[in-house]
């Protein structure tokens, strides 16, 4: 610690030094001419001889990543947003002012070079510097280059570190821009409008998630961050815009763990006259299309482990999995003492005063989730739990719901959308109820919501997909904060303590 102290004492010192001379630290007037993969693509594949040839001067721009100086010539590293390349500079083949500044520089600083290529003895790739400008100093030094930066929580408070030395952090976050930008062009290829509904709403709805809360001070009201965008956009579908979707930021304040962060990222989408057996089908194309996209086969490994996402996945009810897994017998599944007790025995702390459906999928979660490692459709859950969702025609005891696990997660919610107001308003009351006694809230009906669905909602299928941990899949991360940028974190002070 006391060493990079000095280090960075020293680079101030330096950068004091040059704009004692007059030389800019941090000029915006130097432009680039390449990126270094428009290099690498341009002029890769050309000869010692070819490149001799040519009379391109380039102007490249980029991070100082390595330094070799040799006395009379250097060799360096360039580093910008699509890649690396090597210079070369040799001492009587640039000016006066360019060597100055060279001899000034550190690993880490933000550098312009204008040159020509050649190719080393090693046939590498080089540009021979003949203009050199600095654009930006860095007084801080860069983790030890052979190691890069290992401490897992410096690497989520520090990003922008992370980013600079970790070449895998970049592609991270390259697969979930490419992710994100997929998904937004399947649905808009299948006619879906995208639109942008509140962060701020009056009414926390749309899932049963402990908010936000905040005050505006004008209105002097009470606003929530959302935890789910869908009462507004079902309104949009009441609204005659029957197919729409929404890449949104949700806030739930509730707990922090390896595949939960209190601000995520969910895709959320509807489509009037379609139910979620229409969804399943687009979700399964959707999202194996994505992996054959990104992976460029349908298949990946995730923590050691080969998933498969070929159509057509495998399809279950939620009470085949209970059965299939648990310790349970199909008369057990209608006693629910017994559900309890069971429970009780596995470490659910039920309260004995719990719905029966609610019982059940808290069983399922404990019990079932972790088996369904390949991509695993479970159908048929409970009416207590789902009161958003349309109940079978058939059983009214179940909805028309689905929920996609992989690798024992959960990554998409669907089910054929409630569109009976007065039904929706029994469970609202039955909801808001829940809410009043454990999440901490009043537990308000959303009347306007309500006013919306009595004008007439088309039955409609609607569906959500955690991109978070969709990308944790396509990029073999463990943990939902290596495919979030800035993740939520402890004030540092806080830890000290």
């Amino acid at each position: 610690m006391e060493e990079r102290k000095d280090l960075f004492f020293q680079r101030k010192r330096k950068a004091e030094e040059l704009k004692r001379e007059g030389i800019p630290l941090y000029p915006n007037t130097f432009r680039v001419s390449h990126s270094v993969e428009e290099v690498c693509n341009s002029y890769g594949k050309r000869s010692a001889e070819e490149l001799q040839a040519l009379e391109d001067r380039l102007a490249l721009a980029g991070r100082l990543m390595r330094l070799s100086n040799f006395g009379k010539a250097a060799f360096f590293h360039i580093q910008d947003r699509t890649g690396k390349i090597q210079g070369y500079l040799r001492w009587d083949r640039i000016d006066e002012k360019s060597l100055e500044i060279f001899h000034r520089l550190d690993v880490g600083d933000i550098i312009g070079a204008r040159g020509r290529l050649f190719r080393t003895k090693t046939e590498e790739l080089t540009l021979m510097v003949e203009e050199l400008e600095l654009l930006a100093k860095s007084l801080r030094p860069l983790p030890e280059k052979w190691h890069g930066l290992t401490d897992q929580e410096l690497r989520y408070r520090q990003r922008y570190l992370d980013l600079i030395v970790n070449p895998h952090s970049r592609e991270v976050f390259i697969t979930r821009s490419r992710t994100v930008a997929f998904l937004r062009s399947f649905l808009i290829g299948r006619g879906f409008l995208e639109v942008e509904t509140p962060m701020m709403q009056p009414v926390p709805g749309g899932a049963i998630a402990r908010p936000f809360k905040t005050h505006h001070s004008t209105l002097d009201m009470e606003l929530y961050l959302r935890v789910a965008p869908e009462l507004y956009l079902k309104r949009l579908l009441v609204g005659g815009f029957e197919r729409v979707f929404e890449i949104n930021r949700n806030f739930r304040n509730e707990g922090l763990s390896t595949q939960h962060n209190p601000e995520f990222t969910m895709l959320e989408f509807y489509q009037a006259y379609a139910t979620h057996w229409d969804l399943m089908e687009m979700t399964e194309t959707m999202i194996s299309s994505l992996v054959q996209e990104i992976k460029g086969e349908m298949t990946l490994e995730y923590q050691g482990t080969r998933i498969d996402f070929t159509p057509s996945w495998k399809r279950i009810t939620l009470r085949e999995g209970l059965l299939s897994h648990g310790e349970l017998r199909e008369a057990g599944l209608e006693d629910p003492e017994k559900l309890i007790r069971y429970g009780r025995h596995l470490g659910i702390e039920f309260k004995g005063d719990e719905a029966p459906g609610k019982v059940l999928v808290d069983l399922f979660e404990k019990v079932v989730g972790s088996y369904l490692i390949q991509p695993t459709f479970v159908t048929a859950d409970t009416t207590d739990d789902s009161p958003l969702a349309r109940k079978n025609d058939q059983n009214p005891e179940v909805v028309d719901r689905f929920e996609l696990y992989i690798f024992g997660r959960e990554i998409a919610n669907a089910f054929s959308e409630l569109n009976d107001p007065q039904d929706q308003r029994e469970r609202f009351k039955k909801q808001a109820h829940l809410k009043a006694r454990d999440r901490e809230g009043a537990g308000v009906i959303d009347e306007d919501f309500l006013r919306a669905l009595e004008y007439g909602m088309p039955p409609a299928a609607g569906e959500g997909i955690g991109v978070d941990r969709l990308v944790m899949l396509l990029t073999n991360s463990p943990s939902i904060r290596d495919v979030i940028l800035f993740p939520q974190m402890r004030p540092e002070s806080l830890d000290r303590q």
